[in-house]
């Protein structure tokens, strides 16, 4: 009679400890839910960031050729000023 009163309570023990497990699962999963979503929004911020910092570049890199056309245009003005003084040759000395 005792082994089985005690196989009992071992059963009912185990059940009891099956029913604990399965309702603390739960709260782990709402908890990862929870972790996921903010991992979420995370990603999504650095993919505004990342996505604002290419247009910012790309920004740059069109100011930096438009100075480049700039700095061209100006510098040949120049240069065609310069290449008929170098075209002219120097000239001779008299002889006495």
């Amino acid at each position: 009679m005792n082994s089985e009163l005690l196989r009992k309570l071992l059963v009912a023990g185990a059940a009891v400890a099956a029913l604990s497990v399965a309702a603390c699962t739960p709260k782990a999963a709402d908890k990862t839910g929870d972790a996921a979503t903010a991992a979420t929004t995370s990603a999504n911020t650095a993919a505004a960031a990342a996505d604002t910092a290419q247009n910012a570049a790309a920004t740059a890199a069109d100011a930096a050729a438009d100075a480049n056309k700039a700095a061209d245009a100006t510098a040949k003005p120049a240069d065609a000023a310069a290449a008929p003084a170098a075209a002219t040759p120097p000239a001779t000395p008299e002889k006495k």
